[in-house]
């Protein structure tokens, strides 16, 4: 039995096996096989030890059909809703600078011009003529959160008369916005009551900043050989800005160029104690904070003073422009 696993045969082969056992005969019409007393022998030996090869192998087999089983599909969780569209006080910033205006400008039967905003409105007892006074100039100061979907949004406004009396005076009025879903799966917005007019925001005392006094920009400073022609091609388009950038420096000239002429007045510069000025240029490679007062020329002939942040970097004996910065650099908080 070894021997026949063990190898592959050919029919003349197992022919001749069987022969010498006494085994295999030809049927007379030549067609099938015709088993010996020593081929069944054999052969029921071997079915026998397949019989109990399948026995033992029978729990080992289920076993092993048991830990394989996929597991049963359960119920599939459901799927939650789709909430509303984010929600935020963006859009209520905006709602709350509309109905602001409609308000300022409302006057004697302008109730319904209110009610979009606030329903509420319709029992209002409203005075004056309409249009009598008129918000402009309307920008939100204050925006919080105050309760789930409601946020309370605190909007400046320049409020004038008809007339002319009180022209310019910036009134500030708080509005209550209340921010939901609507039906077709936007947002929507609604006042729970008419603004209240409050007080300005506090001021806060302004940080400190890294940099020394002002100091006059003198024409033979390098520091403003360096920002003076990058600022003039900056802002009114003369000069090839990218020659006074450091290597990796990205900034474009305004376009179209706002102003016609620039003239650089002052500097300060950044670790500077006593307002002097640096001797020489340093090494490559050092990097410099200064703040930049300049006056801008515009096309009517106006001067505007403008202020800017630079941070700049030392290469080949010069200042050079690295990035003009969003905000002027604030001083460490003192231990």
């Amino acid at each position: 039995m070894k021997r026949l696993l063990g190898r592959p045969w050919s029919a003349a082969a197992a022919e001749r096996g069987a022969a010498e056992q006494g085994g295999v005969d030809r049927g007379e019409a030549g067609g099938g096989w015709s088993w010996s007393t020593g081929a069944s022998a054999n052969t029921a030996a071997v079915l026998r030890r397949a019989l109990w090869g399948l026995v033992l192998l029978g729990p080992l087999l289920g076993g092993a059909a048991l830990l394989t089983r996929p597991a049963a599909a359960g119920p599939v969780p459901a799927q939650a809703p789709v909430g509303a569209p984010a929600t935020g006080g963006q859009g209520a910033a905006g709602f709350a600078e509309q109905f602001v205006a409609a308000c300022v400008a409302a006057g004697d039967g302008d109730q319904a011009k209110l009610t979009p905003y606030f329903p509420g409105a319709d029992d209002l007892r409203l005075e004056g003529a309409s249009g009598g006074r008129s918000a402009d100039q309307l920008v939100v100061v204050r925006l919080r959160q105050s309760d789930g979907d409601v946020w309370s949004v605190t909007v400046a406004a320049r409020v004038s008369t008809a007339g002319g009396a009180g022209a310019g005076v910036v009134h500030y009025f708080q509005v209550p916005v209340a921010v939901g879903p609507t039906g077709g799966g936007g947002t929507g917005y609604v006042a729970l009551a008419m603004p209240a007019e409050v007080a300005a925001p506090p001021r806060i005392q302004a940080p400190g900043l890294v940099y020394g006094p002002w100091r006059p920009a003198l024409p033979g400073d390098p520091l403003t050989q360096a920002v003076s022609p990058a600022l003039s091609a900056y802002l009114t388009g003369s000069g090839d800005l990218s020659r006074y950038l450091a290597p990796g420096a990205r900034l474009a000239p305004i376009s179209p160029a706002p102003y016609t002429a620039l003239s650089v007045d002052q500097l300060a510069v950044e670790g500077e104690q006593d307002g002097a000025q640096a001797a020489a240029v340093p090494g490559d490679g050092i990097r410099l904070g200064v703040l930049v007062q300049v006056r801008a020329t515009g096309t009517d002939g106006v001067r505007v003073p403008l202020s800017y942040a630079l941070t700049l970097r030392t290469r080949a004996g010069r200042w050079e422009i690295s990035s003009l910065d969003g905000a002027p650099a604030q001083a460490p908080a003192s231990s």
